[in-house]
């Protein structure tokens, strides 16, 4: 930070920003400087997996060092030339004044406290700022106030379609091709022994993590997980677009019929038949519709091998999903990040963070997760998700558990699939009934019980899987809220066809395990 030259105009770029496309780097121009920096405020807002913070920084210096061999001026700061600011406004305003400049501009951050934070950041008169879109996003983000409405989304299917329309995906004459918008009643299969020598190997790199290690330790960061020596994660463009390439050629082929299953019995294929590409996405390194486009020519071009039910079932996570989720985020902040519809408030069992529990799905999503900074949607949503719902898990928490330990979680994307999808706690938003599963769906989805000390088939022994008796303690505690929901009315007709006996039996049971979450 001791260079003297001046510049008219500094550009920030954040580690979520790193898209090569934009039209900032259509032209150089030796007066505009741009400015990546790593921030101890990023790392402490939640306590992160060492892998989540390895990749960012270690993305941002690949990315500087590509603006920079493409003739653009670049100051990269490393949290030894920021460990002295409070927070990003006092480091642009330092930067500002050290280097004279007279425009101050950003790309719009995607998550709510950056863009305050930016937006409220007026150091005087003489600096002009301007905000400037990621050009990232298929929806732009002055039109999602037309599309979602505060507290009513609307249901994603029907957004989906919209958007299948309007960028013509997977149409044909203004009709969803092969005359079906949705598939993904033939993508609920579970994996069976002979599936599994099938799983192709996940693509992983070997970016040394040495230096980003090193500094974590002298700045003191507190961070969580598992990491070695090299980075398995994408931290540029080309290595993006390899994953990419071998998605389409290796997973597509059976991404959407075992895009729910789970297995514990295969440690080299942990990631099965998904992407991975998240992190590369919301990074910015890919742009959704080069996914999309790409996904889609493979398939054309590999017809007899990739069935449109695979191709639809990835599209409609990028296209569907993806952008939804934005869009009911955007529309709901601040308010969202303290919704507590269910009113939950237990603590997070301690084993959340060391995967050391007898639930064998639990230790299997966790330990994953605690190795790869990874795990897949259904692992989220109807395994460690399913399990805070059940349990009560105060929102917060659960909230600040996903934030910091995948690899893809930025606020935007987590906290609506975390908060509304997964624990219910925006009631209703975003899913028309709370997901919540007993034993039963683990069992049908994955081969994890057979191997569990718990017997998933039994709900009011010592040895009952947690997950039965929590399930119904769920299900009677808000039953005023779901019974007239028609989702779920049919289990109460279930529920009240079991004695009382039985049926205090299982309650008992739930709430010995609530009592006593850190010892399941």
């Amino acid at each position: 930070m001791k260079n003297n030259k001046h510049y008219s105009t500094l550009r920030l770029i954040l580690g979520d920003q790193l898209n090569a496309h934009h039209s900032w780097f259509t032209r150089q121009d030796d007066d505009c400087l741009y400015v990546i920096a790593e921030l101890l405020q990023e790392t402490g807002y939640v306590k992160h997996h060492v892998q989540k913070i390895c990749g960012f920084f270690l993305a941002m210096e690949q990315f500087a060092m590509a603006l920079q061999e493409a003739g653009h001026q670049v100051l990269r700061l490393t949290l030894d030339e920021t460990k002295d600011f409070a927070d990003l406004p006092s480091l642009i305003l330092h930067l500002c004044q050290q280097y004279a400049v007279t425009r101050f501009e950003y790309q719009r951050p995607d998550e709510y406290r950056l863009l305050t934070q930016l937006r409220d950041f007026e150091p005087d008169k003489t600096l002009f700022k301007k905000e400037w879109d990621t050009e990232h996003f298929l929806v732009p983000f002055e039109a999602l106030g037309k599309r979602f409405k505060p507290g009513k989304p609307g249901r994603m299917e029907t957004f989906y379609r919209k958007m299948r329309q309007q960028h013509d995906v997977l149409m044909c004459d203004g009709q969803p091709e092969g005359g079906q918008w949705n598939y993904d009643a033939d993508n609920r299969c579970k994996l069976k022994a002979a599936d599994l020598d099938a799983i192709p190997e996940p693509l992983v790199f070997a970016s040394s993590t040495a230096s980003v290690l090193e500094r974590l330790k002298r700045h003191k960061v507190q961070s969580f997980g598992d990491i070695g020596t090299h980075l398995l994660w994408p931290i540029t463009r080309q290595q993006s677009l390899t994953l990419l390439n071998y998605f389409c050629t290796h997973c597509l082929p059976y991404f959407g019929q075992f895009q729910d299953a789970m297995t514990a019995n295969s440690d080299h294929q942990w990631s099965l038949y998904h992407s991975r590409l998240s992190f590369a996405l919301n990074t910015k390194m890919l742009h959704p519709k080069q996914v999309i486009d790409k996904a889609i020519s493979t398939w054309r071009d590999n017809p007899e091998a990739i069935s449109l039910a695979q191709i639809e079932g990835f599209v409609r996570q990028i296209l569907g999903w993806r952008e939804y989720i934005r869009g009911v985020y955007w529309s709901n902040m601040p308010d969202y990040e303290s919704m507590n519809y269910l009113k939950a408030t237990s603590d997070l069992p301690d084993w959340f963070w060391t995967g050391q529990t007898q639930m064998n799905c639990m230790r299997h999503a966790i330990t994953q997760s605690l190795q790869y900074a990874y795990a897949h949607h259904i692992q989220r949503l109807m395994i460690t998700g399913n399990f805070c719902l059940l349990a009560g898990i105060d929102p917060d928490q659960v909230d600040r558990w996903y934030l910091g330990i995948y690899i893809d979680a930025i606020q935007w994307v987590e906290l609506p699939n975390t908060r509304g999808m997964s624990q219910y706690a925006d009631g209703g938003m975003v899913a028309s009934k709370p997901y919540a599963g007993s034993g039963n769906y683990v069992q049908k989805m994955s081969d994890y019980c057979p191997d569990c000390v718990y017997q998933v088939k039994e709900k009011e022994t010592e040895s009952a899987c947690p997950l039965n008796s929590l399930y119904w303690h769920f299900m009677e505690k808000h039953r005023e809220m779901l019974q007239n929901n028609p989702r779920t009315a049919l289990v109460y007709k279930g529920w009240d066809k079991k004695g009382s006996a039985s049926r205090n039996a299982i309650l008992k049971r739930a709430q010995w395990c609530i009592n006593h979450l850190n010892a399941l």
